[in-house]
């Protein structure tokens, strides 16, 4: 049986230490970080991976954008 794969969004920031801050926002406490932009979602990757055996897959989800004055 082959594998399924799914994508699911991160969302990468600056960290205050210099390192690359890295979320899922659908799964709660599903964060890393890297040193380098390809670090940090090599290790998210294995975070979502983790928290998914753990958890399951979320089982429904709504990505929204919010506008707000800056």
């Amino acid at each position: 049986m082959a594998n399924s794969k799914t994508t699911f969004p991160v969302v990468l920031r600056a960290g205050m230490d210099g390192w690359i801050v890295v979320e899922c926002p659908i799964i709660p406490g599903c964060i890393s970080q890297g040193r380098t932009r390809e670090e940090a979602l090599e290790n998210i990757r294995e975070a979502i991976e983790v928290c998914l055996e753990a958890e399951g897959t979320p089982s429904s989800y709504e990505l929204a954008s919010v506008t707000v004055a800056a």
